[in-house]
């Protein structure tokens, strides 16, 4: 299969920028990228990709630092999240001069809507609505894989937090993992916002967050 995707953990939140390509056309994506330009732009010319656009799963600074200086420095758009977290892209800089990043604020050239569809290294990608950690998270969910990507809404053994600023909601994190996550196959997937990745299966049945 000639779909390839690489983890790159960056800032210290160690958060999982993820570069995703088409291993024949090398050409691909960048999702998440949280800070650290310069290194995920050297693991970009290691692998001889040429990245089309950045995505963005939600609009935290960990996961959205480096999308402007990202785009500024390989001339693509940046797609996503969805406009709810418009708020969050509007002060990156400011939030990253309270964790001593830098960072600058990010305006997407395409706002992510629920039910879109978006082309990751060739394959198409499912958009849907999480919201709960932040009101525009979205996840990116392969059939034909049996695979996606899912930000900040699950991790393995966790979910993502709801105590961040006055947006937070569990009780609606959990209603959209019930709702677009555990629909799915037990032997579905994920790569997640930091850590190691996880399956469905593995969750429903573990995860203590989402027990009775």
């Amino acid at each position: 299969m000639s779909f390839k995707i690489g983890i790159i953990p960056v800032t210290a939140f160690q958060q999982n920028c993820a570069l995703v390509w088409d291993d024949e056309t090398k050409i691909g994506a960048v999702i998440d990228p949280g800070g650290d330009v310069p290194y995920i732009q050297e693991q970009i010319d290691k692998l001889g990709l040429s990245i089309t656009e950045i995505i963005l799963t939600h609009g935290h600074i960990d996961h959205a630092g480096g999308a402007a200086q990202l785009s500024e420095a390989l001339d693509v758009r940046i797609v996503g999240p969805g406009i709810e977290d418009k708020f969050l892209l509007d002060e990156l800089a400011l939030s990253g001069a309270r964790y001593g990043l830098q960072a600058r604020d990010c305006h997407p050239d395409r706002w992510l809507h629920h039910g879109d569809t978006i082309s990751l290294g060739g394959v198409a990608f499912e958009v849907r609505h999480c919201p709960g950690h932040t009101p525009g998270h979205m996840v990116f969910l392969s059939r034909s894989l049996n695979f996606g990507f899912v930000g900040d809404v699950l991790f393995r053994g966790s979910i993502g937090r709801t105590d961040l600023g006055d947006y937070g909601d569990h009780a609606q994190l959990i209603a959209s993992i019930e709702r677009e996550l555990l629909v799915l196959p037990d032997d579905f997937s994920f790569s997640c916002g930091h850590g190691p990745g996880s399956t469905i299966g593995q969750e429903r049945g573990t995860n203590p967050f989402l027990q009775g």
